[in-house]
């Protein structure tokens, strides 16, 4: 029998040319370079500098390390037969979305034709964690509450503060890129997981969208599998930052089941309060406030990460993933992905040693 709380985790790694350090549309040669011995599935996505990779359904938190590094290790192996490398952040640091080729297979060409310069430009990478929950109706109880920590979730993963050539001034530009789509965002609560399908199954019959999967929520049942599937998250280039990040979520629905099977519940804010906390998180990730609803201030980040681990820490030990929350810590006290990016350009100057560094950590303790 299965244990519950499975984990899956999807990342998305840009393709990048390491002489001239740019986005490089070859998924196509990547997917082509591939053979049976990889033991991986490389998939396109919109745009064809971009391969993504999944780990299979993992029962905890080791499964995941041992299947993120070799999936990493795989990648840049199948991409080094084309000459190219994979890095891992949410933003590319100078390489502009008007030269990147989009897929052609028919559902990205459907919605460039939909979206146009909103679909050409979201040239952004970004990681999703699936957490299992087989009960439909529990599920829905789960996520309702963990819309309010889906802002601490993208201040511990930032890592785009650069686009087009230019530092944006925020820890995760993707997240205000993101949001130009439509059925993008906080989710809204719904009392059952009736309410939810009948919501899809409105979008589906007035033609706005051809299945569930077109619903790209910050944290949304999955419209396949058993899963909660948190989308929030920028990609960070350290497999550790990865790692620990999808602990945390894992422990955050293991608390939240378990007080909803015992009649009990965590606060749900309406979505404005958890926007407004959200908008902190992607302009200063770990270093900012966010602001603690219930006691009515802003809280530095720091504090509000301990009460998140002291939170979920009664279940922590059943996962057996103890070691890997420690990193949380270490984590918020070196810094993220886009506050190295950031201490790189002002000591150089120079974007490219911005994309050496992403290349480099991308494959910490991978080769």
């Amino acid at each position: 029998m299965a244990k519950p709380f499975t984990l899956g985790v999807e990342e998305e790694f840009q393709i990048i040319d390491p002489e001239t350090r740019e986005l490089t549309s070859l998924i196509t040669q990547l997917i082509e370079a591939h053979t049976p011995l990889d033991e991986i599935t490389l998939q396109p996505e919109l745009h064809q500098s971009v391969v993504e990779v999944a780990t299979g359904i993992c029962e905890d938190i080791q499964d995941v390390r041992r299947d993120v590094v070799k999936n990493r290790r795989t990648a840049a192996a199948i991409a080094a037969r084309v000459g190219m490398r994979i890095g891992a952040a949410s933003t590319h640091p100078f390489s502009r979305w008007e030269d990147q080729k989009i897929s052609d297979k028919s559902r990205y060409l459907q919605l460039v034709e939909d979206m146009q310069d909103v679909a050409r430009g979201n040239l952004i990478f970004g990681m999703h964690v699936h957490v299992g929950i087989d009960d439909r109706e529990e599920a829905i109880a789960v996520h309702n509450q963990a819309r309010y920590f889906l802002p601490h979730l993208l201040a511990l993963s930032s890592s785009s503060p650069f686009f087009n050539g230019r530092l944006t001034g925020l820890q995760s530009t993707r997240t205000l890129l993101f949001r130009r789509l439509p059925r993008t965002g906080i989710p809204e609560r719904f009392r059952s997981y009736s309410e939810f399908e009948a919501f899809i199954a409105t979008l589906v019959k007035t033609g706005c969208i051809d299945d569930g999967r077109r619903i790209w929520w910050d944290l949304r049942p999955h419209a396949v599998y058993s899963t909660l599937e948190f989308r929030i998250c920028d990609l960070p280039p350290l497999v550790d930052d990865v790692v620990a990040i999808t602990a945390l979520v894992q422990a955050l629905v293991a608390k939240l089941t378990w007080l909803h099977r015992h009649n009990m519940s965590f606060s749900m804010h309406p979505r404005p309060m958890i926007d407004e906390n959200k908008w902190r998180a992607a302009r200063y990730g770990v270093h900012g406030k966010l602001i603690d609803w219930g006691k009515k201030e802003a809280v530095d980040f720091s504090q509000l990460a301990e009460e998140f681990l002291a939170f979920v820490d009664d279940v922590v030990d059943d996962l057996g993933s103890r070691k890997e929350l420690d990193g949380i810590g270490r984590l918020i006290e070196r810094g993220t992905s886009a506050d190295r990016q950031i201490k790189v350009f002002e000591e150089t100057g120079d974007l490219k040693a911005v994309v050496d560094q992403i290349l480099a950590e991308t494959m910490i303790g991978v080769e």
